[in-house]
């Protein structure tokens, strides 16, 4: 791959994703970075990870999040011992920022896997009862001047929306009213972009503050350590080098817009040549700011697999 050979390397931990395959499940079971995280989630949940992760009827269930985040934090390490991946630095878009906290040494394994079931508990109970009617859109091949348009549009009709992502110059997340979606995605038609998929829970907008408050009264107890390795902010591009900026970038996730390409631009600047994209992702390691930049190493669980059927 190039990556041991003395290219300057950052690691990756994506957002979260469709996830339970039969890879996955046989990962967790078989791999010994996986299973040794996944007897450290048992311990801290009270419950089998494993067993829940397989039961669950939700994509974004609280052991399913878990899951990711093992599974991610598990395939950087596996990366580590089979290509000899030494990072100079770590991001975390969206959910990933919580494996960037763990794998930094911000947070331990332990306190990393408890934060993270405790987050999935407060925002479903959260949107349960606020913002109900809200939801997350994303859509592709509309470019910057043609998104200002369209939120012109909102804004003379006095609808409320929120730029949630900017993954690419023209894949945008848009948070709105779900009334909205049909309207949105029409007009992203007429324009020549595509719609992808909209998300329950929505994310990343000031209007989720009530949901930032509860998530920092819950973290009161949790003290972050200053990371090893710096952590890149997803929200921004800055590099983080302390514990309570750590902590902080966690918490402005759920207010704060996510921004990919500034992520790009911190990394390049950084002398960054390729990033190891450990987790199942769909969008980081694939959208053209990434591949443009960065000689890319996918590293999922399918990949494990095949390596382990070649010997």
């Amino acid at each position: 791959m190039g990556f041991s050979m003395g290219l300057q390397t950052a690691v990756v931990f994506p957002g979260m994703g469709p996830s339970r395959t039969p890879e996955t499940v046989a990962f967790m079971r078989d791999v010994p970075e996986a299973r040794r995280l996944v007897a450290i989630a048992d311990d801290v949940l009270g419950y089998r990870l494993l067993d829940r992760f397989q039961a669950a009827g939700d994509d974004y269930a609280e052991a399913v999040q878990v899951a990711f985040m093992v599974n991610s934090l598990a395939l950087a390490d596996w990366a580590h011992r089979e290509y000899g991946i030494a990072p100079a630095a770590c991001a975390g878009p969206s959910f990933g920022g919580r494996a960037a906290a763990v794998y930094s040494g911000a947070l331990t394994a332990e306190e990393g896997i408890g934060l993270a079931a405790l987050l999935a508990r407060i925002t479903s109970e959260y949107f349960s009862t606020e913002h109900t009617d809200v939801v997350t859109h994303s859509f592709v091949r509309v470019p910057a001047d043609a998104l200002r348009g369209i939120l012109a549009e909102l804004d003379e009709r006095s609808e409320w929306y929120d730029v949630a992502c900017v993954i690419d110059h023209d894949f945008t997340m848009l948070s709105l009213r779900e009334s909205q979606v049909e309207w949105l995605q029409q007009r992203v038609r007429s324009l020549g972009g595509l719609s992808l998929y909209t998300m329950r829970p929505p994310m990343h907008s000031a209007a989720f503050a009530g949901l930032r408050e509860r998530a920092e009264k819950a973290m009161t107890d949790l003290s972050f350590a200053d990371p090893r390795l710096p952590v890149i902010d997803d929200h921004d591009g800055a590099t983080l080098t302390t514990g309570e900026e750590v902590r902080t970038m966690l918490l402005d996730t759920f207010v704060r817009a996510l921004r990919w390409p500034d992520v790009v631009a911190a990394l390049s600047r950084m002398g960054v040549r390729g990033v190891c994209v450990c987790g199942q992702d769909a969008l980081f390691g694939r959208v053209p700011v990434t591949r443009d930049n960065f000689k890319v190493l996918p590293v999922t669980p399918t990949l494990v697999a095949r390596r382990m059927a070649a010997g």
